[in-house]
């Protein structure tokens, strides 16, 4: 009986915990769908921050795409994302597949020496970005703004990737060079189907990473017309005062992409990440 006790007592307080986390993700949620239906003269009737107004201002979701060009900005943030995503993943895909599949010397060193790009402050790159890309006639480019980003997304990849590759069993590929398998065909006829979620996971990650990046969003493009969703919206602050329903319309209406590749790749991701710490 006592044993019985102790494993309720567990579930209730797992339970609970649990509850809370969920109310902590959902509260922020809620408070952004009811800011974004309120209008600019509800702010200053006491509407309360968790309430929804008498007359929801469905305008503020057309002005979004009207006054405020989010289609634009989707429109090339999903350019930039669609162009950095597969190619990245195609890239620490093949180096990790180096790591764990091909005979080379100092694998380990080679695998930290990628790694030392995620402990790189991405600040400290920003003036070196400017100066090379101005030369180099990169600014204002999509070229120059995913080009980076793979550059800085590349040690996460070949950390989750190289993980799952390890688990992989070393049968396969014996099997693989006895039908008659070449090494490029290991890789794309083996090795990447099997890793399907690993590469899922990084999916998901990458393209919200992509999708919500800023700071360097801000720093190569500087034409209103080629800006992505993260500093597209920061035009829907004034200069002298913010609608923030128009500004919250904005921001809702810009998860849709997010949650749409989530919900795609979701069921590949606990088992791509749970492969990825097999270091």
């Amino acid at each position: 009986m006592e044993g019985k006790t102790k494993k309720v007592c567990k579930k209730i307080i797992l339970y609970m915990l649990l509850i809370a986390l969920a109310i902590l993700w959902i509260v922020p949620m809620f408070t952004l769908l009811a800011t974004a239906v309120k209008s600019k003269a509800d702010f200053y009737t006491g509407v309360s921050l968790f309430e929804f107004p008498e007359n929801p201002a469905w305008g503020n979701f057309v002005n979004a795409f009207k006054k405020g060009k989010l289609f634009m900005y989707m429109k090339n943030d999903l350019i930039v994302s669609g162009l950095k995503v597969p190619l990245g993943i195609f890239i620490e895909a093949l180096a990790a597949f180096a790591l764990t599949r091909l005979k080379m010397r100092h694998r380990t060193g080679v695998f930290v020496f990628f790694l030392v790009g995620m402990m790189l402050p991405l600040q400290t790159a920003l003036v070196p970005i400017n100066v090379i890309y101005s030369k180099l006639g990169l600014l204002n480019t999509y070229f120059g703004l995913f080009y980076v980003y793979i550059g800085f997304g590349i040690s996460f990849g070949i950390l989750i990737l190289r993980g799952f590759f390890r688990g992989i069993p070393r049968e396969m590929d014996e099997a693989a060079y006895i039908d008659g398998c070449s090494k490029w065909q290991l890789f794309y006829r083996i090795i990447l189907p099997v890793a399907k979620p690993a590469v899922a996971t990084l999916v998901i990650t990458d393209f919200l990473a992509t999708w919500n990046e800023y700071l360097l969003g801000s720093v190569i493009i500087n034409d209103n017309t080629m800006k992505t969703v993260p500093v597209g919206l920061m035009t829907f602050v004034g200069e002298h005062g913010t609608d923030y329903g128009y500004l919250c319309a904005g921001v809702l209406i810009s998860l849709i992409p997010v949650l749409t590749v989530y919900l795609i790749f979701q069921r590949y991701f606990v088992e791509g990440m749970a492969g990825a710490v097999k270091m």
